[in-house]
This record gives structure tokens, C-alpha cells and sequence, in this order.
């Protein structure tokens, strides 16, 4: 069977370990230099990121994400294994992990260190498909001539040299197509290499959960359980037009996922559609002073992540869940596209206040979209607040402060809520 050496990069023939180096991180496939769609994520990207840049971090649990109120951002895997995952409360992560090492997020030193990766990958092929700062996926088919090497060899490659060049990790998933490989990637993380080939697909797939499917979430989930849909298996029962019928368009995207088949093609420079972030509250709050903080802190990283990436939107977004869990969502097109902080506030701000009395609130949560890059943006000014300008020159200032000096050189009195 055909294996390689993500070590040292040798291809041989089966055995346990490599015949050149010893190493037993190998991998086995019969299809190993036929497909050429790969998923690449980076492992626990952000906490990889801390432990990086502060060796002492390097054995402890860290959790990137917000104060005692906030939600876990990122869980490194010591963390992972104390049961702490990506968008718990964080009062319920250091529950788990009490002795945890909580990080405040550096969204500028991510995005930096994403397109150190992201350059990597433009190395091996013009097809990539970058989902976020952390995980893309790749089209390598025809590589092979260009590079002198199959694409498992070179996806190998990429991630040594990922961990070699820039001090962090990532897990690959190669198959014949964005839903396998994605599901791939997530099957031997850390540091891993998994493969799904046409010949396994249908065995692999029949008693996976449906959960595995990327987007399906807590309510489409419910509503497959309603229906006795659990596995991949249960949807194989199914007509494609009975489950159309019952799900709509996600009908037939199911009928076509239960037989792993998935005809979206990676398409390189897809738009970013949208930056947003939110929090969730260890307890329902109407409190206006904190909600009026959260707002801020919000709008700051949205900002921060829209000037790390040179852009800027036409749109704010502001999302409330209540305590019933009935999530209100309100929007407003601004003059023209902005990546200022003052300006996000300003406008979430706004559509806050003729709903604060529908508290209390569980979640908060703002956005930018309709996203443009930034080169002229914020330049009309706001003839309704002549201060605007002013205030958008000091954001700039801050900017240039917190770059040299840290986050922490200056900081907002209402972020401080």
C-alpha cells in the first residue's frame, strides 16, 4: 500500500514505521497519490498562537476569549481534555479547568501569522479557499508535474514547514471532495494526516452522525431527531424527494451528502461576507451600563479584525438573544464603509437602545458585512456629528500606540464596564 513519511517525506510501501528515519508518523493509503482536495486547519490556532510567543504558556492550559462573563474564543488541547470548548461561558470553562490560563485575543498577531500560512498555501496551488483565519480548503489537482511530487507529498510538506518557519500546527484531510476533506481534517488532530478515498466513502459514512455535516446545526439537528434521522445511514433510507418535502432545499443537499457526494468546487478569492463577534453572559443581564460596555468591546474587535484584514463595511449588525432564547437581530446601511471602532459602536449603539427594554439579554453580538476594501473608506465625514472625524483621527492614533506599546497602553473608560 502506498505510504509516506510526514516526517522526513519518503514514500515507501507499507510498514509501521519509515525506512529512512524511523519515525512513526506515517501514512497508509491505497488512494494516497490520487486525490488532491485537502482541508487544512490549524490546531487550537489562537491558543497556538499565546503558547508561540510565551514559552511559559507551552505546558499549561490556555483559553483564549474574554473576562469571567465572556466565552471561550479558543481552548488549547490540555484545556480540551478538561472537557473546555469553543464558545462555552466562560465561567463554565474554568469550571472545568480551574487552573487554566486565561489570554485576552490578539487578533492583529493572528491575522499576521494567517497570511504567513496563507502564503504557503498560494505556493502549492492558485486554488485556495481560506473559510477563516485558520483553516482553508485547496485544490491540487494537476500540482503534481509543477511540483515533482503527488499532493499528499506537498500538503505534508506545507504543514512541516508551517511548524518549522512559523511555531505552529495544523491537521490535514485529503479526499475527493470539500465535505470528505473537511471531515477529514478533524478525524486525527492534532498533527494529523486522515484520508477519505472513493473506494471507503459509503463504509465510512453509514454509521457517522449527521452532526459531522458542516453547517447542520442544533435545530436542523433536532429536526432530523424528529424525523428519526441520526446517522448517514438513516438518511440512506430516505427518497430525495421526501426529503425535500420535509427539509426543503437542505432536502437534497442531505440526499446527496448521505452518498459523500459534494459537486462545489474550491474557489479561490472568495469574498469575506462578513466580521462579527459576540458574547455570551454567565447570567441574563438588562443592566444598560454593562450591555453598553459589552457593545464597545464588541465593536473594538469587529474593528480590530477589519483593520487586520484592510477592510471595511457598508453594514452593522447588532444581535440579541433573550432569555427565552428568541435571538432579535437588527441592521443599518451606513453612508459609506467603515473600519472605525467609535463608528461600529455608534451605530450598534443606536439600534440598542429602542430595544433594551426587551431584556434581559443571554447573548449580544455585533457585525460588520457587506465588506469592501478599506482604501477610502471613512472619508465623507458625518455631517449630523461634526466630532466624527476628530474622533476617528485618535482611533488611528491608539491604533499606532497599541501597535508599538500593547494592547493594554490605552484603554476606552466604558470598555472598563
Amino acid at each position: 500500500m502506498p505510504s509516506l513519511c510526514r516526517d522526513c517525506l519518503t514514500p515507501f510501501e507499507t510498514a509501521r514505521r519509515c525506512p529512512a528515519c524511523a519515525s512513526p508518523r506515517v501514512t497508509s493509503h491505497p488512494e494516497l497519490w490520487d486525490l488532491s482536495i485537502a482541508h487544512m486547519d490549524c490546531d487550537a490556532f489562537y491558543a497556538s498562537v499565546e503558547k508561540r510567543d510565551n514559552p511559559d504558556l507551552r505546558d499549561k492550559p490556555v483559553i483564549v476569549g474574554g473576562g469571567r462573563r465572556g466565552v471561550v474564543t479558543t481552548a488549547c488541547y490540555i484545556a480540551r481534555i478538561r472537557g473546555v470548548r469553543s464558545a462555552m461561558p466562560m465561567f463554565q470553562a474554568l469550571r472545568l479547568c480551574p487552573e487554566a490560563v486565561i489570554v485576552k485575543p490578539r487578533f492583529e498577531v493572528y491575522s499576521a501569522v494567517s497570511r504567513q500560512v496563507r502564503a504557503m498555501m498560494d505556493e502549492l496551488t492558485p486554488v485556495v479557499e481560506p473559510l477563516s483565519l485558520d483553516e482553508a480548503f485547496m485544490d491540487l489537482t494537476g500540482t503534481a508535474r509543477l511540483h515533482g511530487a503527488p499532493p499528499a507529498v506537498m500538503l505534508s510538506r506545507l504543514v512541516r514547514r508551517m511548524q518549522s518557519e512559523i511555531g505552529i500546527t495544523g491537521s490535514i484531510g485529503l479526499s475527493h471532495n470539500k465535505f470528505l476533506a473537511k471531515i477529514a481534517s478533524d478525524l486525527d488532530k492534532p498533527r494529523g494526516f486522515s484520508i477519505i478515498g472513493r473506494a471507503e466513502t459509503d463504509a465510512f459514512l453509514g454509521d457517522k452522525p449527521v452532526s459531522l455535516i458542516w453547517g447542520v446545526g442544533q435545530v436542523t439537528r433536532d429536526a432530523l431527531d424528529r424525523a428519526g434521522i441520526r446517522t448517514f445511514a438513516d438518511l440512506l433510507r430516505w427518497d430525495e424527494r421526501d426529503l425535500q418535502a420535509r427539509f426543503g432545499g437542505m432536502g437534497t443537499r442531505l440526499w446527496h451528502l448521505a452518498r459523500g457526494q459534494d459537486a462545489r468546487r474550491v474557489t479561490a478569492h472568495a469574498p469575506v461576507k462578513g466580521i462579527s463577534n459576540e458574547t455570551t453572559f454567565g447570567e441574563d443581564t438588562a443592566d444598560p451600563d454593562l450591555l453598553d460596555g459589552h457593545i464597545w468591546r464588541l465593536a473594538d474587535k469587529v474593528s480590530g479584525r477589519a483593520k487586520a484584514k484592510g477592510m471595511a463595511g457598508g453594514v452593522v449588525t447588532l444581535k440579541l438573544k433573550r432569555a427565552n432564547h428568541k435571538i432579535l437581530t437588527r441592521r443599518l446601511t451606513l453612508s459609506d464603509p467603515t473600519q472605525i471602532a467609535d463608528r461600529i459602536y455608534r451605530t450598534a449603539r443606536a439600534l440598542f437602545d429602542p430595544v433594551a427594554g426587551q431584556g434581559p439579554f443571554r447573548l449580544l453580538g455585533v457585525g460588520l458585512s457587506d465588506l469592501v476594501p478599506a482604501a477610502g473608506a471613512d472619508m465623507s465625514g458625518d455631517l449630523l456629528d461634526p466630532l466624527a472625524g476628530a474622533r476617528a483621527r485618535a482611533e488611528r492614533a491608539t491604533d499606532a500606540i497599541r501597535a508599538r506599546w500593547g494592547d493594554d497602553a490605552i484603554v476606552k473608560g466604558r470598555a472598563l464596564r
